[in-house]
């Protein structure tokens, strides 16, 4: 699924806010941080304000702060504020002339935006954050046990030459 740039935005200025809670986080942290324009994120966040996603606070020492319950908002509740009727093919029915090809075409393009409005409903910012986390413990776990398996053979030699 392509989603538009400012969508993409959203979705990591809510997930990076909200894993950061009660902290208030700098648009230029955050463009910084994603490599993105922070004059267009800021324009982002301000759609995330006005959705009483983040609040925001004006001034050098301003920034963002999540406020919506991670464990409610969806991916699709961001994404809803951000593309315009991109879950409606209506439209892709009416295509075609109604025949019998178009209308199957139209069918499975309907049932595919059913499939990824019901995964983008199912996603909560909490998951993100959860599967994030998850990831960084066995990534740190996989790299303890190779330099663990790395050292291994010198541990040995040293215990048979002591």
């Amino acid at each position: 699924m392509k989603l538009q740039q400012a969508t993409r935005y959203a979705i990591w200025a809510a997930v990076e806010t909200a894993s950061r809670p009660g902290e208030l986080v700098s648009a230029g942290d955050l463009a910084a941080k994603f490599g993105v324009s922070q004059h267009h994120l800021a324009k982002v966040l301000r759609t995330l304000a006005l959705a009483k996603v983040v609040s925001s606070t004006r001034g050098p020492a301003g920034g963002c702060m999540f406020i919506a319950d991670p464990r409610r908002l969806t991916l699709y509740d961001i994404v809803a504020l951000f593309e315009n009727d991109w879950w409606n093919s209506e439209g892709a029915s009416r295509e075609g002339g109604g025949t019998s090809v178009a209308d199957e075409v139209a069918r499975v393009l309907g049932e595919i935006d059913r499939i990824t409005s019901a995964t983008l409903r199912s996603v909560t910012i909490q998951t993100l954050i959860n599967n994030a986390a998850r990831r960084r413990r066995r990534e740190a776990a996989e790299q303890q046990a190779l330099e663990e398996a790395a050292a291994a053979p010198f541990a040995e030699a040293r215990a048979r030459g002591a």
